[in-house]
């Protein structure tokens, strides 16, 4: 429970709206063209012209491209494959995906963040109204890693349910970090050669065969480990009753 009174909690969560939207202001105050110009971009979805317009910071490209695979995964949209694979076509594969991995961690951290701060007391309330919605969030405080380190894992799967997910539920802020800083690495591996390979057409598919794979037996062996696992809790539980 909240040591900090309702109230002063809303005034809290006010406030913190408040700096969000002067820091979007302030942005957009030193450089008014930078907003339009990034969401016809993103609109347009050219991996080519998000590298090409990445580079154009010339030296500080890298900071530059952070912040931006940041703030898209903090959003939950657009695909993230934009920028893992414009990462890689200016950084090489692996810089490249290395970058996306710990910058797309650090987005979906920062969602946490801010959808738990914001949301996660009504969510409390309405999930202790359902019992089905208490069991689903008891049990996400439990094996929630090992949940989303699995979906981390697959490609393509929409990372803004998986950021409301893990935010409004049980699950604890270090084993959603760390589930999502591992479970990215295939992911992202997948999506940003792909990218890469198709844009560079690279004829020789070796690269992407062999992430492939690892990625599969990863996914396979982490479902596995947890059917176990979570066999292994029911049975305690059942001896405990």
């Amino acid at each position: 429970m909240s040591l900090v009174p309702k109230a002063s909690m809303g005034m809290v969560k006010v406030g913190a709206a408040a700096a969000i939207v002067l820091l979007v202001l302030i942005i957009h105050l030193a450089n008014p063209a930078f907003f339009p110009h990034l969401c016809g971009l993103l609109a347009r979805g050219d991996i080519t012209e998000t590298a090409e317009y990445i580079q154009s910071f010339g030296g500080w490209a890298v900071v530059f491209s952070f912040l931006l695979t940041l703030f898209v995964n903090a959003l939950g949209f657009p695909p993230a494959i934009i920028f893992s694979t414009a990462n890689t076509l200016i950084f090489g594969i692996f810089w490249g995906i290395f970058l996306s991995v710990v910058a797309e961690t650090v987005g979906v951290a920062l969602s946490f963040v801010l959808l738990r701060f914001f949301f996660r007391d009504a969510a409390e309330r309405v999930i202790a109204k359902h019992k089905t919605l208490a069991n689903i969030d008891k049990y996400s405080g439990k094996r929630g890693f090992v949940v989303m380190l699995i979906a981390r894992m697959v490609p393509y799967f929409p990372s803004i349910l998986l950021n409301a997910l893990g935010a409004l539920s049980a699950m604890s802020m270090r084993d959603y970090v760390i589930a999502s800083f591992v479970g990215k690495f295939p992911s992202t591996g997948i999506e940003a050669i792909i990218g890469h390979d198709t844009i560079t057409r690279q004829e020789d598919p070796t690269r992407l065969i062999v992430v492939v794979v690892l990625a599969v037996l990863l996914i396979v062996g982490a479902w596995w480990y947890e059917k176990k696992a979570a066999k292994k809790m029911a049975a305690q539980e059942n001896r405990t009753v």
